[in-house]
């Protein structure tokens, strides 16, 4: 079967909700991703066969097909379709996925994929809310065919998340543990400059805002709990953040054509589904499925991003995969760095390229879990230049 190569891959620092980022249209943010691909690259732009990318709540200025808007915005010429896509979190990596199938078919040569996301503008669920004068108000309610299968059970990720600390024994304290241990993690890495390579600054920023320095696990004890009753707070939950991140998808002949050095290439993609009211177990057989697939063990894999969506998420998948903890997210998560969720796929495809060139590593795994209870797993092996 024919390669798939990842020859560059970017990002913008990720953005706090109402910081660096809040005044930016989402498109230029994008826009600016895509464009350092085709500058620093030695290809012309004319060659690219699609812009794929990620991006949820496509309303007002994320509507439209934000990935046509913004390949225009960043100059490319006018032949250079987009498509934008809805994977719920996981839509960057599905972008990815579909650029890699699409080289691998031998119907695409080059494809920009990646994702945007301007939460400080349009919060989550914010198209759900955008239905309302039109008397629609989620996916689900008036559904005879979803009431008849899963009757009215509250379909929440905050409920997903609570479910799954029942069901792992996972407390409160477990939760807030590894949530300090994400910042520590981010600190440490922005503080070694670990993220220098990956990130392209924009409008005046160049790290990650994210990450708290005053976090403790004794301001962590004292804040609400996200439910009545429950174990989660804030603390526990990713950051409502902005961003935009892309990868350069070159085929073969592409690489050939071009001159490229490829950097990795796709090794795995398989996408699974689950149980759609907890929502956010996916992950967990979806990498047991990977693996299997590949014939690979958890332990040939040196760097994993898995996406901190919950603490919960995370040490559930910890506990049923025997991972080794050293080895995932080695440079803090969603909980410190942020998560803008239609770009987060390809923001942990791009951390995960680089920490695999600064340690060495051969086999990255990514996965995350996602709204409808999925979840993507890519394997990627990294090239010596």
């Amino acid at each position: 079967m024919p390669e798939a190569y990842i020859v560059d891959a970017t990002r913008t620092p990720v953005g706090r909700r109402g910081g660096g980022f809040s005044d930016v249209h989402p498109a230029d943010m994008a826009a600016h991703v895509i464009s350092t691909l085709t500058e620093r690259n030695p290809f012309d732009p004319a060659a690219i066969d699609d812009v794929i990318l990620g991006c949820l709540d496509n309303i007002g200025a994320q509507a439209g097909d934000i990935a046509r808007t913004a390949a225009l915005a960043a100059g490319l010429p006018e032949t250079v379709p987009g498509v934008t896509i809805d994977r719920q979190c996981g839509s960057a990596q599905q972008a990815v996925h579909f650029a890699a199938q699409g080289v691998m078919s031998g119907t695409a040569d080059l494809i920009v994929a990646g994702g945007v996301q301007k939460m400080s503008q349009f919060p989550i669920l914010s198209a759900f809310g955008a239905g309302a004068p039109y008397d629609s108000v989620d996916p689900w309610t008036g559904s005879t065919g979803w009431a008849e299968r899963y009757g009215d059970e509250e379909i929440s990720q905050f409920r997903g998340a609570e479910l799954i600390a029942e069901r792992w024994g996972i407390t409160r304290a477990d939760s807030e543990a590894f949530a300090y241990r994400s910042h520590r993690r981010a600190l440490d890495a922005i503080a070694a400059g670990r993220f220098d390579r990956e990130i392209t600054p924009f409008a005046g920023i160049d790290t990650d805002e994210g990450p708290r320095a005053d976090t403790t696990p004794e301001k962590m004890a004292g804040l609400k709990t996200l439910t009545p009753g429950g174990t989660l707070t804030a603390a526990a939950a990713s950051q409502i953040s902005d961003g935009a991140a892309t990868l350069l998808i070159a085929s073969e002949s592409a690489v050939e054509r071009f001159g490229f050095v490829p950097r990795a290439r796709i090794h795995h993609m398989s996408v699974l589904g689950s149980d759609p009211v907890m929502m956010l177990t996916a992950p967990i057989p979806a990498t047991q499925h990977a693996l299997k697939k590949t014939g690979m063990t958890i332990d040939q894999i040196d760097v994993v991003e898995i996406n901190e969506a919950f603490a919960p998420v995370v040490l559930a998948w910890l506990a049923d995969i025997g991972a080794d903890d050293a080895r995932v997210n080695p440079n803090g998560g969603a909980i410190a760095l942020g998560h803008p969720i239609g770009c987060t796929g390809a923001r942990l495809m791009t951390s995960l390229l680089h920490e695999l060139e600064r340690t060495g590593g051969r086999y990255g795994l990514q996965t995350m879990c996602e709204g409808g209870g999925q979840a993507n797993v890519t394997i990627i092996e990294r090239l010596d230049a």
